[in-house]
């Protein structure tokens, strides 16, 4: 990997990280054949997944300080065939949006006027496997971006979910994330919670709640608009 493509990778990695996007049972223990169970459920939900919309809460906790920072908002993904689009807006705090589309990341932020774009290129399925992860991603999919293991099942506020281990299989992102914890409902192939495990210690856990499956969803209250004074951040 050239260092070109190596510091593409890692801004990716940290630009999707910010979206890092319950109560849980006891960890079942994983069965032979469960997680090629898992995949094809995901494979065949896969395919029948147009849309998810969701509210989320983010928390980051901070090993060094032992502090947790929350933020809320709502997150929808579209799938139209290969192509993907995904926007988020937070509540807490308020004026902070994330988009892409048409294979360009943009991210901005009301409070300092700061707009941060993106073009995926030739990062644009990493891009995807982030964005798609536990929202429309197929087992094959999962596969491709990640070595998994299979963790068994848990119970995330009443859904019954595969807890799958993932890490990463580009070496320029398990420097931003070691390994990542789904909870995904596969009869829907929607994350009901994820963990990022950064190599600072540092986790960032999301949690996803009242999931509009495949439902039209008003874009409209994701657009963000910027102005003369708007200082911007290409890459």
């Amino acid at each position: 990997m050239t260092l070109t493509r190596m510091n593409s990778t890692r801004l990716t990695a940290k630009l999707l990280l910010t979206l890092g996007l319950s109560s849980a049972a006891a960890l079942a223990q994983a069965k032979p054949g469960h997680l090629d169970e898992v995949l094809r459920q995901m494979d065949a939900s896969s395919a029948k997944f147009h849309s998810a919309e969701a509210d989320f809460r983010y928390e980051l906790y901070e090993r060094v300080v032992r502090e947790t920072t929350t933020q809320n908002g709502s997150t929808y993904v579209l799938k139209n065939g290969t192509k993907t689009q995904m926007a988020a807006k937070f509540t807490t705090p308020a004026g902070k949006f994330l988009d892409f589309r048409d294979g360009f990341f943009s991210m901005y932020d009301a409070g300092t006027n700061h707009l941060t774009t993106f073009a995926a290129g030739k990062n644009q399925s990493l891009v995807e496997s982030f964005l798609t992860l536990g929202f429309g991603a197929s087992g094959k999919d999962l596969s491709r971006a990640w070595t998994i293991t299979d963790q068994g099942e848990e119970s995330i506020n009443g859904v019954n979910t595969a807890k799958l281990d993932l890490v990463p299989k580009d070496a320029g992102v398990k420097q931003q994330v070691t390994h990542i914890l789904v909870w995904i409902d596969t009869a829907r192939d929607l994350a009901m919670k994820q963990e990022f495990f950064l190599p600072s210690d540092d986790t960032k856990t999301s949690y996803f709640t009242n999931i509009h499956l495949n439902q039209n969803v008003d874009t409209k209250k994701y657009d963000f608009k910027t102005n003369k004074q708007t200082t911007k951040d290409a890459h």
